[in-house]
């Protein structure tokens, strides 16, 4: 069924330029401007890191509205789908699964543009990071989309989580990020991984822990939201 869904998605060109064309113009265009962000803000951005930076929030975005338009867009024919024999939890790994189909689509696009952009010394590293962004904002977008019933003010959440996470992240403030980054371990092994730097396994550990805490919490939402409404 993940397969049915993200077929649907990709029969639209439109959808499929979005995903790769916007992080290529997002990594492109911004870089300049993350740097002067960041020097307001008291933090240091070197150039290659403010790039790599791009990539992983372009990929944040694109893929936490994919998750959020995934469950909220879907929220009738889903409901339906559980009730006639599928399940609320098999709904919900085939939504999700698809929103992540879709999301390393568009975490590629942006390791490519990075790619382009800078040399990165550890290239495992950046696309592991970047897919971890991605993966972060599926499980963001997915509990929006199953908690908050408009699409504008769903929209506007995860809107606002991604501009709060981006602005207290490591290299926009002073220090290590703020705790109310939820993106920070993957920016730490991404910022790492542009300058020539490894990364402790502890920042793997926590990558980890994030990206699978955020897409559990999110399908078990789901799956509760689904059967409060069957």
């Amino acid at each position: 069924m993940t397969a049915v869904f993200l077929r649907e998605q990709l029969r639209a060109p439109l959808t499929l330029a979005l995903l790769v064309a916007l992080p290529f113009l997002f990594v492109v265009l911004a870089a300049d401007v993350l740097g002067e962000f960041a020097d307001a803000l008291g933090g240091s951005l070197v150039a290659n890191a403010a790039t790599s930076l791009g990539a992983g929030w372009s990929a944040a975005f694109i893929a936490g509205t994919v998750g959020f338009f995934q469950i909220s867009s879907s929220r009738e024919a889903d409901r339906r789908l559980a009730r006639a024999g599928l399940g609320p939890l098999r709904v919900a790994a085939a939504r999700i699964g698809a929103a992540v189909g879709l999301a390393v689509l568009a975490a590629g696009a942006a390791f490519g543009a990075m790619a382009i952009e800078i040399d990165v010394v550890h290239p495992w590293h950046a696309a592991a990071a970047i897919l971890g962004y991605a993966l972060i904002y599926v499980g963001v977008g997915a509990l929006v989309g199953s908690v908050v019933g408009g699409e504008l003010e769903g929209s506007l959440a995860v809107a606002f989580i991604f501009l709060l996470d981006v602005f207290s992240g490591p290299g926009m403030t002073e220090g290590d990020g703020s705790p109310l980054s939820i993106s920070r371990s993957a920016a730490d092994v991404l910022i790492a991984s542009a300058i020539g730097e490894g990364s402790p396994i502890a920042e793997w550990l926590e990558l980890v822990a994030w990206v699978v805490g955020a897409i559990g919490v999110a399908a078990a939402v789901f799956v509760l939201s689904a059967r409060s409404r069957a």
